[in-house]
């Protein structure tokens, strides 16, 4: 079957996909978007998280053939061109990068905290965050760097109000 949806902004087209595709698959083998790491292939670990339809969702269970005429929105996707989104800047300033692995889907998740919630507690982070597996740290980095990306965001959403 052919599969055509909006990736990160621009209409993409795959041909031959086959009924068991997941979207992790055809976004990172068909797509040329590896950005969205395969792990447990169970929706478990969180580290293939994207946007889909402007709802986070673990890219590794959903079929392919689901996302026919909609939108996804990758970790790749976050970023302006060569500018990063403020919460991929924070995770890198904080250290909250370590291997890697659980990283994108990480940065997905807590974007669409920020988005969600402007200042977040704690208990918020750690809520939104708790579908994201990282055997690295203590996340005590990565609960900083959205500390900081929120702070950030809401310093930028004051200086437009003005």
């Amino acid at each position: 079957m052919r599969v055509t949806c909006t990736v990160n902004g621009k209409e993409l087209e795959a041909d031959d996909v086959w009924e068991g595709e997941s979207l992790l698959y055809l976004l990172r083998e068909r797509m040329g978007l590896p950005g969205s790491k395969n792990a447990c292939e169970q929706g478990e670990c969180g580290s293939c998280t994207v946007y889909l339809d402007d709802v986070p969702a673990c890219a590794c269970l959903v079929a392919a053939g689901q996302v026919e005429g909609r939108s996804v929105r990758t970790v790749e996707g976050l970023a302006d061109g060569d500018t990063l989104d403020p919460m991929q800047e924070a995770f890198v300033e904080c250290g909250a990068v370590q291997c890697g692995f659980c990283t994108p889907g990480l940065v997905v998740q807590a974007h669409d905290l920020v988005e969600r919630v402007p200042n977040p507690s704690d208990a918020e982070i750690r809520e939104s965050l708790a579908g994201n597996l990282c055997r690295c740290t203590g996340y005590e980095k990565i609960l900083d760097a959205v500390r900081l990306a929120a702070i950030r965001k809401a310093d930028t959403r004051k200086a437009q109000a003005r």
